[in-house]
């Protein structure tokens, strides 16, 4: 799909000679081959087993992954992936459809969104996990740059947005997150270009103003999750039926 040009021309100014392909890591061909996915899902469904009755995070994913022989990177994988039973069955009775999204307010993670689409679209791993969300491996450390996809995913999303017939649109964007200001007013520009009803603010903590939110929330960060009183699979919309040649790994047992 080609890109709004306004959309085009306000990402590439933030990093013009620097732009990356938010594709798949090395490895990961390697580490989430076919013959693999069978140890893995079983070592998720231990670690959900572990989470469930009430075991730490930390101390269930090293047992987990001393057991199964995992890599780091396989590890990142199940923390991302796994849940405890309480936790998956309360976000999915809260998870609306995407026709729910119609005549309504919505709240967005903004960078938790847009990386999950650049990365399928880049041909990145996306987890389908326990929760029903896909989530990607892809990490910002305290820095956001436009990559390939960038344009594309805005695009995607626009499209999407406006085509379920959403009434308004609250972009989050961390603030302490580098360039997080630039893509704020570069969404702002595509928005009123193009008559999307987004609100795009960069805020210290979105994590706090989504969980506390009256509308519904779009995100798939589970910190977030566990708190919101509603909330929309819309990455998982998006990459299932607009990226069709996205590279997505089944975790669930």
């Amino acid at each position: 799909m080609k890109a709004n040009g306004n959309i085009e021309k306000g990402v590439r100014s933030l990093c013009p000679d620097h732009r990356q392909h938010r594709g798949a890591h090395p490895e990961d061909a390697r580490l989430f081959a076919p013959e693999k996915r069978d140890m893995l899902r079983i070592a998720m469904a231990d670690l959900s087993w572990l989470l469930s009755r009430g075991y730490a995070m930390t101390s269930s994913l090293k047992l987990v992954g001393d057991r199964y022989a995992l890599t780091e990177r396989q590890r990142t994988a199940l923390s991302r992936a796994a849940c405890s039973d309480q936790a998956r069955d309360q976000r999915t009775e809260r998870m609306l459809p995407w026709t729910s999204l119609k005549s309504a307010d919505i709240a967005v993670d903004g960078f938790n969104l847009l990386i999950t689409v650049e990365a399928a679209l880049g041909g990145g791993l996306i987890m389908h996990c326990r929760d029903e969300c896909l989530r990607d491996l892809a990490s910002m450390h305290g820095s956001y740059r436009a990559a390939e996809e960038t344009d594309t995913a805005l695009e995607l999303i626009g499209t999407a947005l406006d085509a379920v017939g959403v009434r308004t649109v609250q972009w989050l964007l961390d603030s302490p997150v580098s360039n997080s200001g630039r893509l704020a007013q570069s969404l702002r520009e595509a928005a009123q270009e193009r008559g999307w009803p987004w609100q795009v603010e960069a805020v210290y903590n979105p994590d706090a103003v989504l969980r506390v939110s009256d509308k519904i929330v779009v995100s798939s960060d589970s910190v977030i999750l566990d708190h919101a009183m509603r909330w929309a699979n819309v990455a998982a919309h998006i990459v299932r039926y607009h990226v069709p040649q996205a590279w997505i790994v089944d975790l669930r047992s």
